[in-house]
């Protein structure tokens, strides 16, 4: 990938996270898939390098349970966008992004 490919992929990759309404996550393969490029470990990766400025607490692991480094701050975060949390774990079928019907 080229610099120039890779500043795109970048930008499209942090714009699909800012998409991510409040009350609402995307698990890291949802990402790659709505990019159409890559996959959930790329997507992870420029989450921790470049994901500050977006609301990358709205970003999950595929099994609803957040990444261990920042798992009690992204599940606060998650509470406050009013997201359910129950043992830690946040139920995907309830609060799944959905790009197509963003209604929902």
């Amino acid at each position: 990938m080229s610099a120039v490919d890779r500043e795109e992929y970048v930008e499209a990759v942090l714009l699909a996270v800012e998409s991510i309404p409040p009350g609402s996550v995307a698990t890291y393969g949802d990402i790659a898939a709505y990019v159409g490029q890559g996959g959930p470990r790329q997507v992870g990766a420029i989450m921790r390098e470049y994901g500050g400025g977006v609301p990358w607490w709205r970003v999950i692991r595929a099994s609803g349970v957040p990444a261990d480094e920042v798992g009690d701050e992204q599940l606060q975060l998650l509470r406050g966008d009013g997201v359910r949390v129950t043992n830690g774990k946040v139920d995907l079928r309830v609060v799944r992004w959905d790009p197509e019907n963003p209604g929902d």
